[in-house]
């Protein structure tokens, strides 16, 4: 099934409204990729239309909302980064028991206008809404619960801020659009982030925290462009054996597109998840050196973190010299047992589904895995 929308109708009733025109060119490639390239089904149409619709409408009150007024930069941010499937939920979530930080919810990006308490009763019903919403999309993709837990009240990841600005990974996830893919790994985010600063900048009319803890694997390829938006930003680099991160994500993109085309292709999505995050490691390894100094950026090795979360949050903390109280690290212990606790389906893959070799996602990223040691 074609994909069904114009940039018209996707934009009728928004015109006029959604601020600066950088938009255009993302949704452009992102319309004629899907058009011709996707082969969405009913629900893929469904959803895509939904995800475009709603993100613009979302812009569009951000818009209305910033005009007029002089807000202050943001509080600091923390970001959490690294390749797919490496480690970067668990840590992004233990480091969230620490009641310093602020993180945008699932319900708060997709759902913030008007602005609410989140103690209220609109609040609750948006997050009704949103689980709802949720609750329909594991229907069409049953496999996601057990790969990606996603709940309203939980902190979510940029990728979905970044929806407003039609820059980010999420669509490349949601359908074969290699067009797009090509335009989305070269392309200037430089706009994405002045739209993603807008955000945490309305957010904070309402409580201003400490620090931001914000997360997004995609940010590994925009160090220029996230330190030119937060010139004091801080960053957790954590690095997985690539192997493993090109095998998961592969299988998670397989399991979210089938979902939404009768025309998922393993071989396709291999190909092209290995090209995109070679490609964003390769930058990666080339910006930190040019616009990070060694204070602002600390990197943990995920083995060292399976094998004693504590100690590796413990070397964080003291590297940025932020406090870590008793009671945070208690806070953190808990959220690790009850993790060990709780019952998880382990996600199994196997790299060659996905017309892949071992020995060729490890000459993908010769120069990273020499770094690491991987």
């Amino acid at each position: 099934m074609k994909f069904r929308l114009s940039k018209k109708s996707i934009l009728k009733g928004l015109e006029g409204r959604l601020g600066e025109d950088d938009y255009l060119e993302p949704l452009e490639y992102l319309i004629e990729s899907f058009k011709h390239e996707a082969k969405l089904n009913l629900a893929g149409n469904l959803g895509v239309r939904h995800q475009l619709i709603n993100r613009l409408k979302v812009r569009a009150q951000l818009n209305e909302f910033i005009q007029n007024k002089d807000l202050p930069a943001p509080a600091s941010p923390l970001f959490v980064m690294g390749l797919p499937r490496s480690g970067t939920t668990f840590l992004f979530d233990l480091l969230s028991c620490d009641s310093q930080y602020r993180s945008p919810l699932f319900w708060e990006i997709t759902r913030p206008f008007p602005l609410v308490d989140a103690s209220s009763k609109e609040a609750k019903k948006r997050i009704k809404q949103t689980n709802r919403e949720l609750g329909l999309a594991r229907k069409f993709i049953p496999e996601l619960l057990g790969m990606h837990h996603i709940h309203a009240e939980m902190p979510e990841e940029c990728s979905l801020i970044n929806t407003m600005n039609v820059r980010s990974f999420i669509f490349m996830c949601m359908a074969n659009s290699p067009s797009y893919e090509e335009y989305l790994k070269t392309c200037d985010f430089t706009d994405t982030f002045k739209w993603h600063r807008r955000f945490l900048q309305a957010l904070e009319t309402q409580s201003r925290p400490k620090k931001w803890l914000l997360k997004d694997p995609s940010h590994i390829s925009h160090t220029p462009e996230l330190i030119s938006t937060y010139p004091s930003a801080k960053f957790i680099h954590i690095h997985r054996n690539p192997v493993k991160s090109i095998g998961s994500l592969s299988s998670l993109t397989m399991s979210v597109r089938s979902g939404l085309s009768n025309h998922a292709d393993a071989h396709k999505i291999g190909a092209a998840v290995l090209d995109f995050w070679q490609y964003a490691v390769a930058k990666s390894i080339k910006d930190r050196d040019t616009h990070l100094s060694a204070e602002q950026i600390i990197d943990i090795d995920y083995r060292d973190f399976v094998k004693n979360p504590l100690e590796q949050i413990k070397k964080i903390y003291q590297h940025f010299d932020f406090e870590l109280s008793q009671s945070t690290l208690e806070l953190m212990q808990n959220f690790i047992d009850n993790q060990a606790k709780g019952e998880h389906k382990p996600h199994l893959y196997n790299l060659k589904d996905f017309g892949l070799e071992e020995v060729q996602v490890q000459e993908a990223f010769t120069n990273y895995n020499r770094i690491h040691n991987f």
